[in-house]
């Protein structure tokens, strides 16, 4: 009995030290926690920087809808404007056809001219009919070239024209909504081989 007596307090002397450090690390872990909290103006600091990175999110996220419903409206506007561009191509050939059959009827002919009437009434008709859907025939006889809506199919010198102008159509052209549709086919006039020499 008297053994126990003698090593318990030699038992509670080891464990009491071991107490008081551990006592002493939570309150220094407690004040250093306490002196990182940030300051009341640190947090404010922080807080409006987020408050700016979300309404720029927030505005780049509208432009962005924005261009997307620009580009949707473009997309449509195209669609609407050129949905003809085929069945109008189409068409043309009709239109070159009637062109050719008054090139070729004999007008002076008593029955041939009501025949060649109807023709070029049927031709009107139908030119203006493309015309309401922004479907326009280019005819530039005496017009400068434009190889943006003109094909140069030959030059041919001609004294009575200044050089670059269309003297003859073979084939009209037509544009959709001031786009190409097909481009006319020319014939261009040309400076004379000496008057280049003379300018020089």
């Amino acid at each position: 009995m008297s053994n126990e007596e003698t090593t318990n307090p030699d038992i509670e002397n080891v464990e009491q030290p071991t107490e008081q450090p551990v006592e002493q690390e939570q309150a220094a872990a407690s004040e250093q926690a306490v002196d990182e909290e940030p300051s009341p103006e640190a947090q404010i600091e922080a807080l409006q920087e987020q408050l700016a990175k979300t309404k720029d999110d927030a505005l780049r996220t509208l432009a962005d809808a924005q261009n997307i419903k620009r580009r949707a409206e473009a997309e449509i506007d195209k669609a609407r404007k050129f949905a003809l561009e085929k069945f109008a191509g189409e068409l043309l050939a009709v239109a070159d056809n009637l062109e050719r059959a008054l090139e070729a009827a004999d007008t002076d002919s008593e029955m041939v001219k009501p025949l060649a009437e109807g023709v070029q009434l049927t031709q009107k008709t139908l030119i203006d009919t493309l015309a309401k859907f922004n479907v326009v025939q280019l005819d530039p006889v005496g017009e400068p070239f434009d190889p943006q809506f003109h094909q140069a199919m030959s030059m041919v010198e001609n004294p009575d024209v200044e050089p670059n102008t269309v003297t003859l159509v073979m084939q009209k052209g037509y544009t959709l909504n001031e786009r190409l549709l097909r481009p006319a086919m020319v014939m261009v006039s040309k400076a004379a081989a000496g008057s280049i020499d003379e300018n020089a």
